[in-house]
């Protein structure tokens, strides 16, 4: 089973990178308007048709898992994947009410970002501790997801709408901002990249112990330690060009499982964007969202405002429901109160706010296109702060994801 599971996530991810392939081939290519049309037609239809076979395998891969007796929603992994899941699906709806080609090279290119980066936690499959063991954390996790899946809709709607928007202009404000945005999305890239290089690649290694709720805890690290553990004190560290390290030790609020480990890979990750981003620069002389600009120059922008606010119009109550109401009912069976002041409860808040003021200020004159967009790559960058931040480094009763 474990062996069957490795081989369908393995297939969904080639699914997921040969449909964003066929996506960004559709919007390549030169010749005639009638030509271009139909060249987009024809890749269109291979990419969305590599679309459902891979949510078909990545679905059959969920029901692998839980026949085995794993879960699909209790861990990183387990989420970070279902997420890739529910974000394909919403795309895959989409583009059946729209048609949206384009929107296809980057919402593929998402997923399978999402996917590389969930693959990079412990995929084994473990009992679940007594406060996972409740038919609420199926209910509750599975539509947070699902709304953050429609929202991920949003965000790239939004995105593509700034590049278009911005286009070759290096004058206006948004231009940074852009451009910033990319940057983030190549630490992500580099974080990949750098795990599985330092994990498959090199087998690093290091240890440390150190002092938790007055108990003796090691942490095990897979990346040159940059940053220690607070107080903490080396077992085994294995050289990386000659240095061991550690630099600086994390602060001492950083209490969450495995925190210094889980920031000392957020440092490596921004290093390695940086240096990625330099290399690019240096290579093409543009600026990233410059080098994107061309697969969307064609596009619509009233039409990707509107697919915008529909993916988060369709995502703001399916959240609401997870997110909030299941929440605080699975809270009350789980630890006897409706609210805590959780790091993720208090998370959850924030982005619930955010898209309730997002969706009230597209009523007011002058919300629309530009400010929308960049309120809807707003939202989405508050739920990948609530998934790796929150989850990775700060300590309370959700630590356990």
């Amino acid at each position: 089973m474990e062996q069957l599971m490795e081989y369908a996530l393995l297939g969904t991810f080639f699914l997921y990178l040969l449909s964003t392939i066929t996506f960004v081939t559709a919007l390549t290519g030169k010749g005639t308007d009638d030509q271009k049309e139909e060249r987009m037609a024809r890749w269109g239809r291979a990419g969305i048709f590599l679309s459902i076979a891979g949510i078909l395998l990545h679905l059959a891969f969920i029901v692998i898992r839980v026949m085995s007796g794993g879960h699909f929603t209790s861990n990183m992994f387990e989420f970070t994947a279902f997420l890739c899941f529910t974000i394909v699906l919403a795309f895959i709806v989409i583009y059946f009410m729209y048609r949206t080609v384009t929107l296809g090279a980057f919402v593929m290119g998402l997923a399978m970002l999402m996917l590389a980066y969930a693959s990079v936690f412990p995929r084994e499959v473990k009992p679940l501790i007594p406060a996972l063991q409740s038919h609420w954390l199926v209910i509750h996790v599975a539509t947070v997801a699902l709304g953050a899946g429609a929202l991920a809709i949003g965000f790239v709607a939004g995105l593509v709408y700034l590049i278009r928007k911005v286009g070759y202009d290096r004058s206006s404000r948004s231009s940074i901002y852009l451009e910033a945005v990319m940057m983030v999305v190549l630490m992500m890239i580099s974080f990949v990249i750098l795990s599985f290089a330092f994990g498959s690649g090199m087998d690093y290694q290091a240890s440390f112990k150190h002092l938790k709720d007055g108990r003796e805890v090691v942490q095990e690290f897979t990346m040159p330690p940059i940053v220690g553990p607070h107080q903490g004190e080396a077992i085994s560290v294995q050289p990386f060009l000659g240095w061991k390290g550690p630099l600086f030790e994390v602060p001492y609020w950083m209490k969450g499982n495995k925190a210094a480990s889980n920031f000392n890979s957020v440092i490596w990750s921004v290093l390695g964007g940086l240096i990625l981003y330099g290399i690019i620069r240096l290579s093409v002389r543009k600026r990233l969202y410059e080098l994107i600009y061309p697969l969307v120059k064609h596009l619509d922008l009233e039409l990707l405002d509107e697919i915008g606010y529909r993916a988060i119009a369709i995502g703001y109550p399916i959240f609401t429901l997870g997110g909030l109401i299941f929440a605080m009912i699975w809270a009350h069976e789980a630890w006897g109160r409706f609210w805590g002041w959780d790091p993720k409860e208090v998370w959850a808040l924030i982005t619930w706010l955010f898209y309730s003021a997002y969706l009230h200020l597209r009523l007011s004159r002058g919300w629309q296109g530009l400010k929308s967009s960049w309120l809807s790559v707003g939202g989405f960058i508050i739920i990948l702060i609530n998934l790796i931040a929150v989850n990775l480094l700060l300590s309370g009763l959700h630590s356990y994801a």
